[in-house]
């Protein structure tokens, strides 16, 4: 079993991958692959709604000058998938969203490549909004047919500045059983 996780922070060691990684820990502590791929830092495009994926049914996106067709090729091979994002004006950072509308158009419209896979969203958050980061990214998982694990409280995690989250009791402990959860459900 693989899980594939993606840190849409362009801080390398932020709250965001912090976060991440206390799930990947657990992931690999009950035996399960697990890889980590920064896309915060990427040049990711918006999709152009030309559906020209739904014309080629070829498992890709028309756009072929980023590198959106080989983090979805690692979303299809995976049997899950976390997607992690920090806060940006109560919502996911811009490449988080280019993954999702992309990804998930492709996906849909070549015979829901990701369904019955499991994915789990997480966010880290400085004050407010985590919820409308989380949601749109489990928006993604719910219209692609995938399983969701639940945690203690929806899989956030506080820190004020870079790095900090770890001091979030709460939000580690969620990540923790986020990670037993997720772990068990792919088990299934």
């Amino acid at each position: 079993m693989k899980v594939v996780a993606f840190n849409g922070s362009p801080r390398r060691g932020g709250n965001t991958e912090v976060l991440i990684k206390k799930v990947l820990s657990v992931l690999e502590s009950e035996g399960i692959e697990t890889e980590l791929i920064q896309i915060g830092t990427m040049d990711l495009r918006g999709c152009r709604a030309c559906y020209s994926c739904r014309d080629n049914q070829d498992q890709r996106c028309i756009i072929d000058e980023d590198p959106l067709n080989g983090l979805l090729q690692k979303m299809i091979e995976a049997d899950g998938i976390i997607i992690g994002s920090p806060t940006y004006f109560a919502n996911v950072t811009s490449n988080v969203k280019a993954l999702i509308d992309r990804a998930g158009l492709v996906s849909r419209v070549n015979g829901n490549l990701l369904k019955r896979k499991v994915g789990a969203a997480v966010v880290a958050v400085r004050r407010a909004g985590a919820t409308n980061a989380f949601d749109a990214i489990n928006k993604l998982f719910y219209i692609s047919g995938m399983i969701v694990p639940g945690s203690i409280y929806w899989n956030l995690g506080v820190g004020n500045k870079p790095g900090t989250v770890d001091e979030d009791e709460e939000g580690m402990r969620t990540m923790q059983e986020l990670g037993e959860n997720f772990a068990w459900v792919l088990r299934k």
